[in-house]
């Protein structure tokens, strides 16, 4: 291999670093992201749909979701179709030593200390 062609291997090995960590890196880690939201959605949380609808989860099923939109009104949304969960119910504790938040997730209620 000569000089030019080395060069140009190495061109295009940067070149191909640079637009896996800008593009492709950032891309997984969202999906993984957005996977781990799915999965752990469950009953009385708030989410907002893609179509802008907000609701409450009312049962969780395999590829949907029941939500509550008005009082006696359920529609059933695919779980592709939540776009954010608005706010979740669970438990923020407040350590005093090092003003590090806690979450409990095994609570239904929300409660913060100033």
């Amino acid at each position: 291999m000569n000089q030019t062609t080395l060069s140009m291997v190495l061109y295009f090995a940067v070149f191909f670093g640079i637009m896996y960590f800008l593009m492709i890196r950032p891309q997984q880690k969202q999906a993984k992201q957005r996977k781990a939201l799915l999965s752990s959605l469950r009953a009385k949380d708030r989410v907002i749909t893609a179509g802008g609808i907000y609701g409450k989860i009312t049962k969780v099923k395999d590829n949907s979701v029941m939500l509550l939109i008005a009082d006696k009104v359920e529609i059933e949304v695919a779980k592709s179709g939540i776009v954010s969960v608005e706010n979740r119910d669970v438990v923020v504790e407040k350590d005093k030593k090092n003003d590090k938040v806690k979450l409990d997730k095994d609570e239904n209620e929300v409660s913060a200390e100033s």
